[in-house]
């Protein structure tokens, strides 16, 4: 392809972004995927060259060919000026949050937040001098009352991906701008193909691209994609700190986006089915997705998102710790895991009392988080059939 096709890149559908973007056989002698390129030192022939640090690649920690060929399908997908990649959806979250803080700043971030990034902003960020405060996820505009002079970062994830509350991003965002602060967004669970925070005034995009990125379960990977103002501090952070993903982990990236497309569109279907299905069951007292009429947030998730992910929350009816073991335990296709996104279907149960601050929760009823995988519909609800049955008889 040539320099100047690859300046005007067609707005072609999702789908052929995905097969087609980032992939430059004509530089990678034919070969229709980027390999996986391995190295640390990069060679310059010249004192010149050495001097001029015009080359593409200068060292192997800044990146190479593999992780800038997934780097430019998510700048595409999201909308965005410019993307990194670093090794995990962690490591998103803590290069975003630290690249528009400081000592002396304070942050506001969603009582229903990434457990990992809670326990980063607590046991790190208020260490380091940086006052940690949460907020309602369903505060919107009315985080307004909430800021602060030092406010410079507020953190949103939508939806909370124990909870699933849906976050008013524009409202968000407006309050972040007028107070001087910058939004940052985890948009892991429905990805950008079906909802573009940039587009809605975020400043920052941020994925666990472990999840549904590399879709297989087998490699770490986050993503952190910025407009052209947030840029600079981002890519600052990511080097001064040293963060870099290998070769090997980005092309287990770039395989899974070939796919995410077609992946979401059946995530998306089956578990629309099962919730449904779930949802009328008596030993359920609520289900926890977006994309349901009965959810409280389903009108501003009409507005914002144009598809839904894989993962929700299902609520029993209050029982003992052993009719939680009842249903686990004996699951077939269902298996408990901390992730998500994979083509295998999980089933957490969440401990979610403690997780929250400012909107504790007060459902009496066992909460569990199920993905859902590419297994058989029918088969999936037979497994969780039976273990509501076996719930019913230990409550």
């Amino acid at each position: 392809m040539s320099d100047a096709s690859r300046t005007k890149t067609p707005q072609f559908s999702l789908e052929t972004l995905l097969t087609h973007a980032g992939r430059e056989p004509d530089d990678q002698f034919g070969f229709v995927n980027t390999p996986v390129y391995r190295g640390s030192t990069i060679l310059f022939k010249t004192l010149a060259d050495l001097d001029a640090q015009a080359q593409p690649y200068l060292y192997g920690r800044a990146g190479n060919p593999t992780t800038a060929s997934v780097e430019s399908v998510v700048t595409e997908l999201e909308g965005a000026h410019r993307t990194r990649l670093v090794p995990s959806g962690l490591a998103a979250i803590t290069i975003a949050v630290m690249s528009c803080v400081k000592a002396g700043d304070d942050i506001l971030i969603t009582d229903s937040a990434y457990e990992p990034g809670r326990k980063f902003a607590d046991g790190f960020l208020e260490r380091m001098g940086v006052s940690v405060r949460y907020y309602d996820p369903r505060i919107g505009a009315g985080l307004a009352a909430l800021m602060r002079p030092n406010t410079k970062a507020v953190l949103a994830e939508s939806p909370g991906s124990l909870t699933f509350e849906v976050q008013d991003i524009p409202a968000l965002a407006q309050v972040a701008h007028a107070g001087g602060a910058r939004l940052i967004v985890d948009n892991s669970w429905a990805s950008p193909l079906y909802h573009r925070p940039l587009a809605l005034g975020a400043d920052i995009v941020v994925h666990a691209g472990t999840k549904m990125f590399v879709g297989h379960s087998d490699a770490f990977a986050g993503t952190i994609s910025t407009t052209e103002a947030a840029w600079a501090d981002v890519e600052r952070v990511r080097a001064l700190l040293g963060f870099f993903t290998s070769g090997d982990d980005a092309y287990l990236v770039a395989r899974g986006l070939r796919t995410l497309a077609i992946r979401m569109k059946e995530h998306q279907q089956r578990a629309l089915e099962i919730a449904a299905w779930l949802e009328k069951h008596e030993e359920v007292t609520s289900v926890l997705h977006p994309a349901l009429p009965s959810h409280p947030d389903h009108a501003l998730w009409q507005r914002d998102f144009t598809g839904a992910g894989s993962l929700f929350g299902v609520v029993l009816k209050p029982a003992p710790r052993a009719a939680v073991a009842a249903f686990v335990d004996h699951l077939e296709l269902f298996t408990m895991g901390y992730s998500w996104g994979g083509y295998e279907s999980l089933c957490l149960p969440v401990a979610i009392r403690n997780a929250r601050s400012v909107r504790p929760w007060s459902d009496e009823g066992n909460l569990l988080r199920l993905h859902i995988g590419l297994e058989g519909v029918e088969d999936l609800k037979s497994d969780l059939a039976a273990a509501l049955e076996r719930y019913a008889l230990a409550r």
